[in-house]
């Protein structure tokens, strides 16, 4: 009796709770808007589209080390050496020297140098400028020769952009999965509290009549009959305020998978425009595996990773390889009374010089690069393992959720056969109840099984839209199921 009285002082509650004057503005968004808001405001989507921009940068990065590096000195220097012989008895050294260069290193792993300089003698001047112009060349025969630093830090900068991209990807699959659970989740809920409402208007019905019958006295008013109705209305508006509160905090969770300006939406009704809907769909556990197989993000992820650590195991490898470089350099020699001879010269050619030859550095222990090799080589055989666990993992986790869809496509069938026979019980015990063949008891129970019918009904038709959401998650089938396009520019 404390039970029904709490949940009678409960219903007298909501009852006389003033009604809502300002009434929301409502929106009704198709799955369709909801994505498309989704990928244009969702928190999570843009913070990850800046991953593949910061990757690009960093390539562009990477690619820095071919830059040349441009060079340019001049210097004057003067010196009085003393008691010398001289004109004026001292020794003075009066010098102006200009150079230039442009180094870098070329894709072959060779290193170059052009490089220029003058130079306008000493006082006595047996000459008054001289000079050199030409260019060097170092090209690796061995170590660093099909790949170096560079190249090594180009190519991960490149899988790292693969990697980023599937990043990106990976995040729009769970960010379109939430949204389309959120969406299911929000006719539910609002179909709930149509049920919750219905179950409410079920119970003050009956209660309405018992009122009538106690007073033409077709039944008794000490049997407890009313009582056993009040206790059902209180209850079910009791059931029926937790239904709208659901629903109140999956709507809120629909904005806020849709919107970064919360505020916006905060006063704003959110109607699906769309019904929970059960449509017959063949599922191929091969099939779904060969797809996850092709499309899954994080093994793609994975696949790119242990592509990175062979990348890096062929930059070790070369690193064991002494250092056996080629070595030339040519140019032409200039000399004369100022500056424009000096020139003339270089432009004449006549005055040349050359060298070529190479040079070779042998590492006798070779310890650190052999070490290096070897703890590289347990890394790429540790990322081969996580790759095939992941692969049986996918497998597993696939597996389940076809299995999954199957049984939620078979349990809207027998939901919907639950309800109706459920109102057909219903309906058979109010008639026995209003001849007085059945009790009030009864009747409410069977008004209870019917509501918990018609819950379990749209709970399924819920259950089996978001199991194909899995299954599409899962196979990292949801972008091309929902046909948006993730590349990146």
């Amino acid at each position: 009796m404390k039970k029904i009285g709490a949940l009678m002082f409960l219903a007298g509650l909501v009852s006389a709770a003033p009604a809502q004057t300002n009434a929301p503005a409502v929106r009704s968004l198709s799955l369709q808007d909801c994505l498309a808001e989704a990928l244009r405001h969702n928190f999570d989507v843009r913070i990850e589209r800046y991953a593949p921009i910061e990757a690009q940068l960093a390539l562009q990065e990477a690619y820095a080390g071919y830059d040349p590096l441009l060079s340019l000195s001049g210097t004057h220097s003067h010196n009085n050496a003393g008691g010398l012989v001289s004109t004026n008895g001292n020794f003075i050294k009066e010098n102006n020297s200009f150079s230039s260069g442009l180094a870098g290193s070329l894709p072959s792993g060779a290193t170059y140098n052009l490089f220029g300089n003058v130079d306008d003698g000493y006082v006595p001047r047996p000459e008054g400028a001289s000079g050199q112009v030409g260019a060097s060349v170092d090209q690796p025969l061995l170590k660093n020769l099909w790949i170096d630093s560079t190249r090594l830090a180009i190519t991960a900068a490149k899988n790292q952009m693969k990697v980023t991209e599937q990043g990106l990807r990976s995040q729009l699959i769970t960010t379109i999965s939430a949204v389309e659970n959120a969406y299911y989740e929000l006719i539910y809920a609002r179909e709930n509290v149509n049920v919750d409402q219905q179950a409410l208007d079920l119970a003050q019905t009956q209660l309405d009549q018992d009122r009538q019958r106690v007073q033409v006295g077709t039944i008794a008013e000490r049997a407890g009959t009313l009582e056993q109705d009040q206790a059902q209305v209180a209850q079910n508006r009791a059931n029926l305020i937790a239904a709208q509160f659901t629903l109140e905090s999956d709507q809120n969770a629909l904005k806020n998978l849709i919107t970064d300006q919360y505020l916006k939406y905060h006063d704003v009704d959110l109607a699906p425009a769309e019904t929970l809907e059960a449509v017959r769909q063949a599922f191929d556990v091969q099939d779904s595996w060969s797809k996850g197989m092709a499309a899954r993000p994080d093994l793609l992820q994975a696949k790119l990773t242990l592509e990175q650590q062979g990348i890096q195991l062929k930059y070790d490898r070369n690193q064991m390889f002494p250092q056996l470089d080629l070595t030339a350099s040519y140019g032409f020699n200039g000399a004369g009374s100022g500056y424009g001879d000096t020139f003339g010269q270089y432009q004449a050619g006549n005055r040349p010089f050359y060298t070529y030859g190479g040079k070779l550095s042998v590492p006798l222990d070779n310890l650190a690069a052999r070490s290096t090799f070897k703890s590289d080589k347990a890394v790429e055989q540790q990322d081969l393992l996580k790759l095939k666990q992941l692969e049986q993992n996918v497998m597993v986790q696939i597996d389940n959720a076809v299995k999954q869809a199957q049984s939620a496509w078979e349990s809207v069938d027998a939901t919907r056969q639950a309800r109706i026979y459920a109102e057909a019980a219903l309906d058979a015990e109010q008639k026995k109840y209003a001849v007085g063949k059945s009790t009030t008891f009864t009747v409410l129970q069977l008004q209870n099984n019917l509501t918990s019918a018609r819950s379990q009904e749209i709970r399924s038709l819920a259950n089996y839209q978001e199991a194909l959401t899995a299954l599409a998650q899962q196979e990292g089938t949801t972008l091309e199921r929902r046909k948006v396009d993730v590349t990146v520019k």
